[in-house]
C-alpha cells in the first residue's frame, strides 16, 4: 500500500503530526506496537500526575488538622486508585484512536521496521511504501546490565504495573522521573530510601533550586543517600537487599531504577538504510526535523533534543506544517517552561543563574523565601522559594526558578512572558493579587545579588 506519509510511533508527536498532515490532505499511514498515546498518556505524565495528585491528599489530610478538621486514620486502597487511574488512560487512548480515524489516518498494530529510505515492514509481514517517512519512536528507560542483580528491579514502565503498593522501596536516581516517583510512594506510606551519585537532586537545573529540593525532601521524611551508588542486588528471606558502593546494606520490596532514558531505535532498521545516529543513539536531525536520508524526519525523544511531551508534539506539528502545508516553521528548543512533580514541586523557565551568568555578566538576582500564608496556620515546615534572574543591561528577565504549590502552573505563564521579552520594570508596574505567592514575583524590589558591579 502507498502512502504519501507513513509515521512509526503513535505516541504525542507521531500522532499530531499524522493528524496535520491528514488535514493538509496527505494519506497517512501510523503504525505503532504497543498503545496509541505513547510513554506520556499510557506510562508517563497523565498516570503519573494521578498518582501525584494521590499522594497530595496525605498532606492536606495533615495540614486540616490546623484548620479544625478531624480526619481519623486516613487509608489508601492502592487498588481502587490503579483502577480509577488505569480507566483514564484507557479512555484517553480511545480519544487518540477516534481522533486519528476522524482525520482519515489509517492505524496500523505491530512493530516497524525499515527496508529502504521508502518501504517500511510491519510485523514482518505486512509492507508499506511511503513518500514520507516520521520516525517519532521516543525513548525508553535503561538499565546498568553490569551491576549484579539488575534483573531484579523495575523500572518507570513497571511502576504503573504494580498491583500492590510496596512497603519498603528504594530508588536509584536524581532525575525528574526518580525524585517523582519517589515522592508518590512517599507521601503514599511506603518507606522510601533515594539513592543518587551526585551531591544534590536534578543535576542540569539551578544550582539553588536543586539544593532547595534537597533540603525539602530531607526534611518531608524521605531518607536520602548521596554520592552513592547500587553495586549488587539479591534475593532475601524478606525481600531483596541491596548494597551500596559504601557498604551499606538496605531492605526493600522493591528497587525502582530511574537512572535516564535512551532513544527507542533498536531494531528499526535505521543504520541498515544509512540514518546517521549520534553518540548517544539519537536519530540525528538538521532544525526543520529532517535526518540524513531527504524524505526521513524523525521528532521527540528519539532525537534526544528536548525530551518532553510538549515539545514532542510542536515537533510533529512544525514537520507537517512544512513538509504538507508548505511552511516554514523552525521550532525553538531554548525557551523551554518546565515543571517537576515532587511535593513540593518545581517550576522553571529560562537560564540557570549558572548559565546566565556566562552570558550576561552584569546579572541582578532577586530571591524570595517564605512561609506560605496556608502552613502558617496548618503548621507545615515547607517553604516557597522565587528566583528571578534579570540582565541589568536591558533589564530582560531571563529565567526564572521556583520551588512551592502551583509553581510549575506559574512556570506556564512565565514562559508566555519571557517569550515576549518582559523586563522587571514590566512586572514592577503589575498590581500584585493578594493574598497569594505569586505576587512576590511582582513585589521583588531589591536584587540580593548583583554580579558585575
Amino acid at each position: 500500500m502507498n502512502y504519501d506519509l507513513i509515521v512509526i510511533g503513535g505516541g504525542s508527536g507521531g500522532v499530531r503530526a499524522a493528524r496535520i498532515a491528514a488535514g493538509y490532505g496527505a494519506k497517512v499511514a501510523l503504525i505503532e506496537e504497543y498503545r496509541l498515546g505513547g510513554t506520556c498518556v499510557i506510562r508517563g505524565c497523565v498516570p503519573k500526575k494521578l498518582m501525584v495528585y494521590a499522594s497530595r491528599f496525605a498532606v492536606e489530610f495533615q495540614e486540616s488538622k490546623g484548620y479544625g478538621w478531624t480526619v481519623d486514620s486516613p487509608s489508601l486502597n492502592w487498588g481502587t486508585l490503579k483502577r480509577n487511574r488505569d480507566r483514564e488512560v484507557d479512555r484517553l487512548e480511545k480519544v487518540y484512536r477516534e481522533n486519528l480515524e476522524k482525520s482519515g489516518v489509517v492505524i496500523f498494530e505491530g512493530h516497524a521496521r525499515m527496508l529502504d529510505a521508502n518501504t517500511v515492514f510491519i510485523n514482518e509481514q505486512e509492507r508499506l511504501s511511503g513518500k514520507t517517512i516520521l520516525i517519532a519512536t521516543g525513548a525508553q528507560p535503561v538499565t546498568d546490565a553490569s551491576i549484579p542483580g539488575h534483573e531484579l528491579c523495575i523500572d518507570s514502565n513497571d511502576f504503573f504495573k504494580l498491583d500492590t503498593q510496596p512497603r519498603r522501596v528504594v530508588v536509584q536516581g536524581s532525575g525528574y522521573i526518580a525524585l517523582e516517583l519517589a515522592c508518590v510512594l512517599h507521601h503514599l506510606g511506603s518507606e522510601v530510601r533515594l539513592v543518587y551519585r551526585s551531591d544534590l537532586v536534578l543535576r542540569g537545573f539551578d544550582q539553588e533550586l536543586r539544593q532547595q529540593l534537597n533540603d525539602e525532601l530531607k526534611h518531608s521524611g524521605m531518607a536520602m543517600h548521596h554520592r552513592q551508588v547500587i553495586t549488587k542486588i539479591e534475593k532475601s528471606p524478606n525481600g531483596l537487599q541491596v548494597q551500596l558502593e559504601n557498604g551499606a546494606s538496605l531492605s526493600a520490596d522493591v528497587v525502582l531504577k530511574a537512572i535516564g532514558r535512551k532513544p527507542n531505535t533498536e531494531n528499526l532498521g535505521l543504520e541498515q538504510i544509512g540514518i546517521r545516529l549520534n553518540e548517544d543513539g539519537a536519530i540525528a536531525v538538521t532544525e526543520h526535523s529532517q535526518t540524513n536520508l531527504a524524505n526521513i524526519y524523525a521528532v521527540g525523544d528519539v532525537t534526544n533534543r528536548v525530551n518532553l511531551t510538549p515539545m514532542a508534539i510542536r515537533e510533529g506539528h512544525a514537520f507537517a506544517d512544512n513538509t504538507f502545508g508548505g511552511k516554514a516553521i523552525t521550532v525553538n528548543h531554548n525557551l523551554v517552561p518546565t515543571a517537576v512533580f515532587t511535593t513540593p514541586e518545581l517550576g522553571t523557565v529560562g537560564l540557570t543563574e549558572e548559565q546566565a551568568l556566562a552570558l550576561y555578566p552584569r546579572l541582578d538576582v532577586y530571591k524570595s523565601s517564605f512561609r506560605p500564608l496556608k502552613a502558617t496556620v496548618s503548621g507545615h515546615a515547607s517553604r516557597t522559594f522565587f528566583k528571578l534572574l534579570v540582565n541589568r543591561d536591558n533589564d530582560e528577565i531571563v529565567g526564572f526558578h521556583a520551588i512551592g504549590p502551583d509553581t510549575g502552573e506559574m512556570s506556564q505563564l512565565l514562559g508566555v512572558a519571557m517569550q515576549m521579552k518582559v523586563t522587571k520594570a514590566a512586572f514592577d508596574a503589575t498590581l500584585a493579587v493578594h493574598p497569594t505567592a505569586a505576587e512576590e514575583l511582582v513585589t521583588m524590589r531589591s536584587p540580593s545579588i548583583q554580579h558585575g558591579l
